[in-house]
C-alpha cells in the first residue's frame, strides 16, 4: 500500500506508470534455490542448488528452503537450517537476502551459508 502511494506520489498519478511500478516491485516466486556454502576451517566454497521444500545436505548442515523470491534487484529465500551436532532446534530459520547477506545471516562456528539467486529450473541458468 505504502509503496503504490509512494508510486502515485513520484510519477504524478499517472495509471499506466503506477502500474508499471507495481509490476517491478512485485516479487516473482521461483522453485530453486542457488546457495552457497563456506567451510571457515578449510576455506572451501561451494555453490550448490536446493528445491523448495526439499532438504538439501551440505557437509553437517541440513538446509530446507521454504521460498525463494525474485524481486529483480535481488533474491530472497526464506531457509530452515539444523545442524546434525544439534538437531533439536534450527540454527537459523529467517528470511536471507542475496543483495544483503550480512542483514540476515547464519550464526554458525563453522559454516557460512547464503543466497545467490532463485531459479526456475534445477542446472538452468535462468
Amino acid at each position: 500500500m505504502i509503496a503504490t502511494l509512494l508510486a502515485v506520489a513520484l510519477l504524478g498519478g499517472a495509471p499506466d506508470r503506477v502500474a508499471q511500478a507495481q509490476d517491478v516491485a512485485r516479487p516473482v516466486t521461483r522453485p530453486v534455490a542457488v546457495l552457497r556454502g563456506l567451510d571457515k576451517f578449510s576455506g572451501l566454497a561451494e555453490t550448490f542448488e536446493a528445491v523448495v521444500g526439499a532438504p538439501v545436505a551440505y557437509r553437517r548442515l541440513t538446509i530446507t528452503v521454504r521460498a525463494c523470491r525474485d524481486t529483480g534487484a535481488a533474491a530472497e529465500a526464506w531457509l530452515e537450517i539444523t545442524d546434525a551436532n544439534a538437531p533439536a532446534a534450527p540454527v537459523f530459520a529467517g528470511w536471507m537476502i542475496a543483495a544483503s547477506p550480512a542483514l540476515s545471516a547464519l550464526d554458525h562456528p563453522r559454516y557460512d551459508v547464503w543466497v545467490l539467486s532463485c531459479k526456475t529450473v534445477s542446472g538452468d541458468a535462468s
